[in-house]
């Protein structure tokens, strides 16, 4: 087996480089844009008087971005050729989100808002895999060119990581479906046009079947945005959302009939392992900044990084980090031979892991640096911040433990359907 970084990868990476520092740090440099990356950054993003949502001058920044990447050709790149990409696998996709990450904060790639210029697009699979073909010909143009734009509506206010249990029920009416219910969380409906609401269509609860997707209009009368959720990192999309007798046609349902949960382990799966990938690369980051810190900070006339004390933890952070990447990109290349349910196990590992990593390694950070790494001048409390959410969003960890422990124990496909 070949260990070595592929030649292609090492090309690609290198092209990515220069595309950032001859266009994105260019961006990120000009009027004062980098308030929204240095101490300023939580305050410059939020607008705080309106529900606690990105500002509109931090998502045409990002917007600003996304364009340049996608006229450059980064953008769509692990998309299919059919949908102007270039297929790049989960392998090529799991070292370009840790590469961006471990470069540090910056426009090139914010993951509190899934930004990156190598974009992430789950629901595009999603359409592309489970749409019938008037979706696809309908919804396809509007997902690349963002005139169409998707939320995520699963977890519920009395069901969250258990999605068999849902009390949003979508009951047929002649050729139309009414839905009723409650969605807590639910990301992305700041900007979305389109809520994808999951829904129990037939069956008992606790049940994987019968459970549905729809794709909801968010202007649809019934559809009501009651807040938004201010949250431990901002600004926030996550939204507190009611249905009261929302009428859609028959061609909003997305996906087999009661089976929607077949869309949701795409979804997971996609994000997963690339989060994954991320949380690895923030972690790195965190520990090469601490022992750079360490190596130049004089206290009680020696240099910091001599005490055992400063060492052992980033020694043991930096241990874990080199065993998961090994584990990371094994998961992604069996990923791009194998369909992704064989794996989910493996997936689930990698992803609580090196969520839990990012935290500790930011966590060790501070305290390497003290005062300084504690305050909202360095980027840790920032990183902190943003991965302690994966710990618990699409799948917390003891969800994902469970997961390894259903193969590991051989429990799995006994009633055990958690997402």
């Amino acid at each position: 087996m070949d260990f070595e970084i592929p030649a292609e990868i090492e090309a690609t990476l290198g092209a990515l480089d220069a595309f950032i520092a001859a266009e994105i740090a260019p961006l990120q440099a000009q009027d004062d844009n980098e308030r929204f990356f240095d101490h300023r950054r939580e305050y410059s993003r939020t607008d705080f008087d309106h529900d606690g949502v990105p500002r509109a001058d931090w998502e045409e920044l990002l917007a600003e971005m996304r364009r340049r990447a996608d006229a450059a050709g980064w953008l769509r790149l692990a998309l299919p050729a059919e949908f102007g990409g270039r297929d790049a696998s989960n392998l090529e996709m799991a070292f370009i989100r840790e590469h961006l990450a471990h470069k540090g904060l910056g426009l090139f790639n914010d993951l509190q808002n899934e930004s990156s210029v190598v974009g992430n697009f789950p629901t595009v699979l999603m359409m592309r895999d489970f749409g019938t073909e008037a979706q696809k010909a309908e919804w396809m143009p509007g997902f690349l060119a963002g005139t169409r734009r998707l939320a995520f509506g699963l977890t519920e206010p009395n069901h969250g990581s258990d999605a068999t249990f849902l009390e949003t029920t979508a009951v047929a009416d002649g050729d139309e479906w009414v839905l009723n219910g409650h969605k807590r969380f639910n990301s992305g409906l700041h900007h979305a046009t389109h809520d994808i609401i999951f829904a129990r269509t037939s069956g008992e609860h606790g049940s994987p079947v019968g459970i549905s997707a729809f794709l909801v209009p968010c202007d649809a009368s019934g559809f009501s945005v009651d807040y938004f959720w201010w949250t431990f990192n901002m600004p926030t999309d996550h939204a507190e959302v009611t249905m009261t007798d929302v009428r859609v046609g028959a061609d909003a349902l997305f996906g087999r009939l009661d089976h929607g949960l077949e869309l949701v382990q795409l979804f997971v799966h996609e994000n997963r392992i690339r989060q994954a990938a991320s949380s690895l690369g923030a972690a790195q980051y965190c520990i090469d900044e601490a022992v750079a810190y360490a190596n130049g900070r004089t206290t009680w006339s020696q240099v910091l990084s001599t005490n055992q004390g400063i060492q052992f933890p980033l020694v043991e952070l930096h241990t874990e980090a080199a065993m998961l990447r090994q584990l990371i990109r094994m998961t992604a290349w069996q990923m791009d031979r194998h369909h992704h349910m064989e794996l989910t196990h493996q997936v689930a590992m990698c992803n609580y892991r090196a969520n839990r990593l990012a935290c500790d390694a930011a966590d060790r950070a501070m305290q390497t640096c003290g005062g300084v790494g504690y305050s909202r001048h360095m980027p840790f409390e920032h990183i902190y911040r943003h991965h302690r959410r994966y710990r618990i969003t699409e799948g917390s960890e003891e969800i994902q433990m469970r997961k390894v422990a259903q193969q590991l124990f051989g429990f799995r496909g006994r009633s055990t359907t958690a997402t």
